[in-house]
């Protein structure tokens, strides 16, 4: 028997180090070579470092959370004497064969071995907290990748087999008497260390200027649905997103200094004429923003896919790097949580945010008569170093005109 030293590998675009997300092992575990060891996050992507050979893992050294050093130790094997020559070779390989993701939280699909399936990191240790051996799910995804949906379904359907059998557990009544407060610490790591992390510096860097207008979308909602009953059976229903970004990107072509990143390196103002838009997206993971490219010469129904698409990638962690960034202006959406109004935070280094609210049926006064129209605010938010707030108000007034007047929206 002999030992090896396994330590942090370069992984690649100048990273220093790696924060621990989670182990897949520990002390005293069998792994075999290519097992997944180590979830590391760098500044670029997520990363599951595989075993470089196969052995007992004597000791590993990182709590989730902290932040490790390329070329520091890691992990301890007792491997085969046999093996030991060819232990060197395989610790440079682990940076190659690891699963490298997109952006902070994302994921990109793993390689698989004989006893291993297809999945990503996320759904894998969502199923070891559930207990759930993967092996026992077929995948619906691509080459029988397992999604978040075949793991979801695969619970709902031990739930029902076991509803039967499992009886309700009598709780007796709290007493109050000497009764002490439960807390629980949940150590703020990964994905939702760098979302805290950004969301401080836009908020803290970024003087926001917030403006809220509502928007009469009853004419929009007629056309939206006349669109929608025409569809074929079993098409996805288009939503406001589509036709709010489209009527964006007529409306950003008049106010080009709101589709723009602030480069503050160099302390300058990129305008772009292309119109990437992001797309806050709630994730399991957390808040991510898949990227609609060139949103501006797209037709409805493009956008309307393109949107879906981006989106399901971000939440099922298989969104690429490339789709995780690169947004010149951000569109966020509560759906119907909407609420009244917002004050989204500026996707540094974007320049706007465009937010939507939930729209309502309610009494408004129309040419002099109090008529029910269904109304919608739109809250965004302006970086006012470089957009000044009458340039603001006049471009939410332009697309608030193309809204309600939805016509308008397809002409150039």
């Amino acid at each position: 028997m002999s030992r090896y030293v396994f330590k942090l590998p370069d992984l690649g675009e100048g990273t220093v180090d790696a924060e621990i997300v989670s182990w897949r092992v520990k002390p005293g575990d069998t792994v075999a070579e290519d097992d997944p060891l180590v979830e590391v996050m760098t500044e670029k992507a997520t990363v599951e470092v595989p075993a470089p050979v196969s052995g007992r893992i004597v000791s590993v050294r990182g709590e989730p959370g902290e932040k490790v050093p390329v070329g520091s130790e890691l992990a301890v094997f007792e491997t085969e004497a046999k093996d030991r020559a060819g232990a060197t070779a395989a610790a440079p390989s682990a940076a190659t064969s690891a699963s490298a993701a997109a952006a902070p939280g994302g994921s990109s699909p793993e390689t698989t071995s004989s006893n291993r399936v297809l999945t990503s990191p996320a759904i894998r240790r969502l199923a070891r907290e559930a207990g759930v051996d993967l092996g026992s799910i077929e995948g619906s995804g691509p080459n029988g990748r397992i999604l978040r949906s075949d793991l979801e379904s695969h619970l709902t359907e031990e739930d029902h087999a076991a509803g039967a059998e499992r009886a309700r557990p009598v709780r007796p009544a709290p007493s109050l008497a000497g009764a002490e407060d439960a807390t629980e610490e949940i150590r703020i790591i990964g994905l939702r260390r760098v979302i805290a992390e950004r969301m401080s510096e836009s908020a803290r860097t970024i003087p926001h200027f917030s403006y809220v207008e509502e928007v009469d979308v009853t004419e929009l909602e007629r056309l939206r649905n006349h669109l929608n009953a025409k569809r074929a059976p079993g098409t996805a229903s288009l939503t406001y997103l589509p036709f709010l970004i489209i009527a964006l990107t007529r409306t950003l072509a008049e106010y080009p200094q709101c589709n723009a990143l602030y480069d503050a390196g160099r302390g300058v103002v990129v305008r772009h004429r292309a119109v990437h838009v992001g797309i806050a997206t709630q994730t399991a993971d957390g808040l991510k923003v898949p990227v609609v490219r060139h949103a501006e010469q797209r037709s409805l129904d493009d956008l309307a896919r393109e949107i879906r698409r981006v989106s399901e990638a971000a939440r099922s962690n298989q969104a690429t790097r490339a789709e995780l960034s690169g947004s010149t202006i951000t569109v966020t959406s509560l759906g119907k949580l909407g609420g009244i109004a917002s004050t989204p935070i500026i996707n540094a280094p974007e320049l706007a945010i465009i937010g939507v609210n939930r729209a309502v049926e309610r009494p408004v006064v129309l040419d002099g008569v109090v008529a029910i129209r269904r109304m919608m605010n739109l809250s965004s938010s302006f970086d006012h170093r470089f957009v000044d707030g009458h340039d603001a108000a006049a471009m939410i007034q332009a697309l608030r005109e193309r809204l309600e007047h939805p016509a308008m929206i397809f002409m150039d």
